[in-house]
């Protein structure tokens, strides 16, 4: 299947009160274990490119990935910008194939943040592709978005009909609570997100697609296996998952992950050098990796999001 924008998955998400899943991807087996889940569950699916992943992987070797997706599967794939940090960095995108892309103003001044988002919107509808903008700031570190913790800020729900109107963006990612990043919340803090806020901005804006970022939940198996076979990562609490569920049956219609992908990853990759000292295959630790993402994205899919079978 071609590569699709936004526009009608995040329609049928909000009629039907689920969220698509936003996964963020740098390499070969990243992307194959997300369209694998995808077209197991048959779902609908996102692939993210952060300005970080354009740097590591390149944009054209991304860009044959995700079309090699397309050839394998029939669900509808959107390749997605995320946190696109300017014009230029948009438009590349843009030119380039992406069907949909972030500008994320949310550090600049409000009537700054509008004009940069107004500029990429006007550039990427004239090209059909979508584009999702942000009010409200979350703490944590996503490549080259470092927000101490402190200095975040929660979306303003009297800004948003304002900012949607004059910039003309298909979505908005709001800050509710969430937080970029796999050490979120310290075991025996507890997790909020601000669903008051979400239902403002739903009334605001009734049918309006709205996104949230930082949503991994940090998986303690993974956390945990890291640990077992040599790391050293503190205990850590992600977003819980029921809340997440709750955000989608409300006006969430994209919620991303990373983080998680990144520990599964990792926590196989480790368990797989301990158990086999003499490998020196890639293919011999990377198949198992590709496998753990796989189960990653499927539960993401099927127990939070409840995007299965909405392909």
């Amino acid at each position: 299947m071609a590569l699709v924008n936004t526009t009608e998955m995040f329609k049928k998400a909000y009629e039907g009160g689920y969220a698509i899943g936003a996964f963020n991807v740098n390499n070969m087996e990243i992307v194959q274990g997300i369209v694998a889940a995808a077209d197991h569950l048959k779902s609908p699916v996102i692939l993210q490119v952060s300005k970080g992943a354009r740097a590591y992987a390149g944009h054209n070797y991304l860009m044959k990935l995700v079309e090699a997706a397309t050839a394998e599967t029939d669900v509808p794939i959107a390749i997605h910008l995320d946190h696109g940090p300017d014009f230029e960095t948009c438009k590349s995108c843009i030119d380039g194939g992406f069907t949909s892309v972030m500008i994320d103003g949310s550090s600049l001044p409000y009537e700054e943040n509008i004009a940069v988002t107004r500029k990429v919107v006007e550039y990427a509808h004239e090209r059909g592709v979508t584009v999702e903008g942000e009010l409200g700031t979350l703490a944590g570190v996503e490549d080259d978005v470092v927000v101490e913790a402190g200095n975040e800020s929660y979306t303003k729900p009297e800004q948003v009909e304002d900012f949607a109107s004059r910039t003309g963006v298909d979505s908005l990612a709001i800050a509710i609570g969430t937080s970029h990043g796999a050490y979120k919340f310290k075991p025996g803090q507890n997790p909020q997100l601000r669903f008051d806020i979400l239902e403002e901005v739903s009334k605001r804006l009734p049918g309006f697609p709205i996104v949230l970022h930082g949503a991994s939940s940090v998986m303690p198996e993974y956390v945990e296996k890291i640990n077992a076979h040599g790391g050293k990562m503190p205990d850590a609490i992600g977003i819980p998952e029921p809340m997440l569920r709750q955000a989608a049956e409300m006006a969430v219609c994209k919620i991303n992950v990373d983080s998680d992908l990144r520990l599964a990853l990792t926590a196989t990759i480790r368990e797989q050098f301990d158990l086999y000292p003499d490998h020196f295959d890639p293919r011999q630790y990377l198949k198992p990796a590709r496998q753990a993402i796989q189960e990653v994205v499927e539960h993401k899919m099927l127990n939070v999001f409840g995007c299965a079978g909405k392909a």
